[in-house]
């Protein structure tokens, strides 16, 4: 009943929110007198929040054709290298170019966001390295009868996915993946599998959240793991394709996010009001740009989430040396080839100091000197893979680690 009251919802605000753009277009006609009084502008603005604000939205394109490399402009276009049920490996193949540089997957999060919220995390990394990227599907899309999605199979996927790059890759995990994406490296170096990856670079991750917990580490631990089955796992109603599939709905977490940092979120469309009443329309489309991603929100298999909520962040068996892929114990330890890179941010909400560095303590036997830490000063969440703190002052330090090796 939870997913079809929200589609009953979504659906009353779809036409509010047409109903809404229309308004404001009619406002801000110039052959309009109405619009040029002094509560015009005031209204328009209100009425263009709104619309924008409840706006039914899909799944966003990552629009990126070009990339600038050296004093050349290349151009970019996307390809997937593998298609699987849940997922596909992207490329971003800078065409006409001999050299694309070291070949770097990108792992993004299945956590809500689809791959496009790293945007601006592939836009930097592009001119040096030749990119691919991890694109997860939206779980209500997959039919029942390709089966369901856990962890184990996300960390199939990774190795699957390294093995269709090849030999001599990099990969960079994004925040949720630092743990299937650890784990996948940890595999590969014991089988001594020619697609290792040379580096790994965790970025936010929750490799052992019991250092620094967030509140996002305090939910998962202050209640049972039935309460989680029983309160925020949905059924997929029969209007998609995966019509059937237990999820835990992508509007949920995106409410979630939103209620841990609600005042920066409404001061975020003030300030969007403020710059529409004023003409600002620059300012206004960056925080437009901003939400137009952000809202956009993909479902999650119930067995993935249970199964990261249980191994990751209540029993923590990564960092206890107890995480188990396949029936096969995951041992750190096994990491001898893969220089590690992990990197935190000082303001990080969602995954503490320290969770992330812990990566590097749990591979015992690699050599200190492959390994590196990066304390990102006064940087969120967000900032540590986007922006222009990520793309000034981390993507440069990501770029080095991966040159050395």
């Amino acid at each position: 009943m939870l997913y079809d009251a929200y589609e009953v919802q979504r659906s009353f605000l779809a036409g509010a929110s047409r109903m809404a753009s229309m308004g404001a277009g009619w406002l801000n006609n110039p052959a309009n007198l109405f619009g040029y009084g002094s509560m015009g502008p005031v209204v328009a603005a209100s009425l263009d929040v709104f619309a924008h604000a409840s706006a039914p939205r899909g799944r966003p394109e990552f629009g990126i054709h070009q990339t600038q490399v050296g004093k050349r402009v290349v151009e970019v276009e996307e390809e997937i290298l593998l298609r699987l049920p849940f997922g596909q490996l992207k490329h971003f193949r800078k065409v006409g170019l001999e050299d694309p540089g070291p070949k770097l997957l990108i792992v993004a999060p299945m956590s809500g966001h689809f791959a496009t919220l790293l945007r601006g995390t592939v836009e930097r990394m592009l001119p040096k390295h030749d990119v691919y990227i991890t694109d997860w599907r939206d779980a209500k899309m997959v039919p029942l009868e390709e089966g369901s999605f856990d962890l184990d199979d996300y960390v199939d996927y990774l190795m699957a996915f390294l093995d269709a790059i090849g030999p001599g890759g990099h990969m960079l995990a994004v925040c949720q993946p630092s743990v299937p994406a650890f784990a996948a490296v940890t595999l590969m170096n014991a089988d001594k599998h020619p697609a290792t990856p040379k580096t790994l670079t965790m970025m936010g991750g929750p490799i052992d959240t019991r250092k620094a917990p967030t509140a996002v580490n305090t939910l998962a631990t202050e209640r049972p793991h039935a309460w989680f089955q029983r309160n925020v796992i949905a059924t997929v109603p029969m209007i998609y394709p995966g019509a059937g599939r237990k999820v835990y709905p992508g509007f949920l977490q995106l409410a979630g996010f939103m209620t841990m940092n609600l005042g920066s979120h409404l001061v975020s469309h003030w300030e969007l009001f403020k710059h529409l009443v004023v003409g600002d329309e620059e300012s206004a489309d960056a925080t437009r740009d901003f939400y137009e991603e952000y809202r956009s929100v993909a479902d999650l298999d119930e067995a993935f989430y249970l199964q990261t909520v249980d191994v990751v962040f209540q029993r923590h068996l990564l960092p206890k040396g107890e995480f188990v892929h396949r029936g096969r114990l995951v041992d750190p330890k096994s990491i001898t080839r893969t220089a590690l890179l992990a990197v935190e941010g000082e303001r990080d909400d969602i995954s503490g100091v320290g969770q992330t560095r812990a990566a590097l303590d749990l591979a015992a036997k690699l050599p200190e000197s492959r390994k590196q830490y990066l304390l990102a000063k006064g940087v969120g969440h967000y900032g540590i893979f986007n922006g222009r703190k990520w793309r000034e002052r981390i993507a440069p330090v990501v770029e080095a680690f991966i040159a050395k090796a």
